[in-house]
């Protein structure tokens, strides 16, 4: 199967969601209770089941975990260089930086499963669930910089993500086994997931929102999407992962940025707008960029 055939289905689900949104009229009300469903219950019991189910050592989660710091590392550092170089307005950089070093979750898993089956889908969960933390501080901090240092933290403990992982990593190191009644609940609410996202994923494009930022929106959008991959390809030859771990970091690494970056830019106060036309010309620019560095991905 080409690399087209396999990311296809997945933007063809993004592109239901903006059809159902914005032709028949599904209120955005409709999908913020659906993308609330997915956050806290649907795709937490799918990092769940993909990590507690995969062989996995302590050392190989702790390879995975400076594979991501440094990824996201790099991310930050490419962002915040158009701060000297473009001089742009504050809040606006400060609203749509997270767009350069946040990912898509639902976009990451499904095409993980699609590509590597099962071993792929698990560690992308652990790729997924190890940089849920640090991308969440780097975003609130980059909005609000007097944010009190323990709401950070309790959002942090609270958030779904993490306590998914957390309890994962745990059950995997100590070799549980779910029981089939768990198991196969699991992963009947993880298969409602991926689609379910996707769909909440087309319902957030917007066309609107780039005026007068069109530079600062253009290097975003390069470090997400060209930059990334690049640093990630060398990441994974520097540490010497192995080929799964090497294709699942190059694809975490090309993915298009969060919807919920435009929720947390509009709820602290940021350019919403601005945040929500950033996420959306990424993944639109991933439909051709993440085929290509599929294509490109080491194979051995």
């Amino acid at each position: 199967m080409s690399v087209i055939q396999l990311v296809l289905p997945d933007f063809l689900l993004i592109t239901l969601g903006w059809v159902l949104h914005n032709k028949l009229r599904y209120s955005g009300e409709f999908f913020q209770h659906a993308e609330k469903l997915v956050y806290f219950v649907l795709f937490p019991a799918l990092l769940f089941r993909s990590i507690i189910q995969t062989p996995l050592s302590p050392s190989t989660a702790l390879l995975l975990l400076q594979a991501v710091l440094a990824l996201l590392a790099f991310g930050l550092l490419a962002v915040w260089l158009a701060v000297p170089v473009l001089r742009p307005d504050p809040r606006s950089h400060a609203s749509i930086a997270q767009c350069g070093y946040r990912f898509n979750t639902y976009v990451g898993l499904s095409l993980a499963g699609s590509l590597a089956g099962a071993q792929g889908q698990a560690v992308m969960a652990v790729l997924v669930g190890l940089s849920v933390p640090f991308v969440n501080v780097a975003a609130v901090h980059a909005l609000a910089r007097q944010q009190p240092g323990g709401r950070i933290l309790r959002e942090i403990v609270r958030n779904p993500l993490i306590i998914a992982t957390v309890l994962a990593l745990a059950g995997n190191f100590l070799h549980l086994q779910l029981p089939q009644v768990v198991d196969v609940t699991l992963a009947r609410l993880g298969a409602c997931a991926l689609a379910m996202g996707l769909l909440c994923v087309g319902a957030t494009l917007s066309p609107r929102g780039g005026s007068g930022a069109m530079g600062l929106m253009g290097w975003v959008v390069a470090v997400r999407m060209l930059a990334m991959p690049v640093a990630a390809l060398a990441i994974g030859w520097v540490l010497d992962l192995s080929l799964v771990e090497r294709q699942m970091l190059l694809l975490f690494g090309a993915l298009p940025t969060a919807s919920s970056t435009y929720v947390l830019a509009s709820r602290m106060g940021g350019n919403g707008p601005l945040t929500a036309f950033t996420m959306s010309v990424s993944t639109v620019v991933a439909v051709v960029t993440i085929p290509f560095w599929l294509m490109v991905s080491p194979t051995s």
